[in-house]
């Protein structure tokens, strides 16, 4: 079973900063993409923040300006980085990986979730 450890969220308030961790025990040359959605109570999941093996990143208009992504020089672990945080922020924050294992069968792996809730 492939570990996909999340952490970093919790409570914080309007204008804080919270920096999100989603570690992968996947193999890092099959590792295609790495991304963060988030899903608010209620409403469908949608993405955040993306990027990809040669570090190209993509993100929500909701968030540009204000989020990043990045992953660790070991390429296993993607954080994201929120600024300036929002009430509308507030929602389950899951990890998303997809790529291809050593023999080249495709996957897409998911986090666990991690709650972050902006609030005064």
């Amino acid at each position: 079973q492939v570990q996909r450890v999340e952490s970093g969220g919790g409570l914080v308030q309007p204008g804080g900063s919270l920096r999100l961790a989603c570690e992968s025990a996947r193999e890092v040359s099959g590792i295609l993409v790495m991304a963060w959605y988030r899903q608010a109570a209620g409403k469908q999941r949608d993405l955040v923040a993306e990027i990809d093996r040669t570090s190209t990143t993509n993100y929500a208009a909701s968030v540009k300006g204000r989020f990043t992504i990045s992953k660790d020089g070991l390429e296993n672990t993607v954080y994201l980085q929120m600024n300036n945080l929002k009430p509308e922020d507030t929602a389950v924050y899951y990890c998303k990986l997809e790529g291809r294992t050593p023999f080249g069968a495709p996957y897409v792996d998911w986090g666990q979730g991690t709650q972050v809730t902006v609030s005064s």
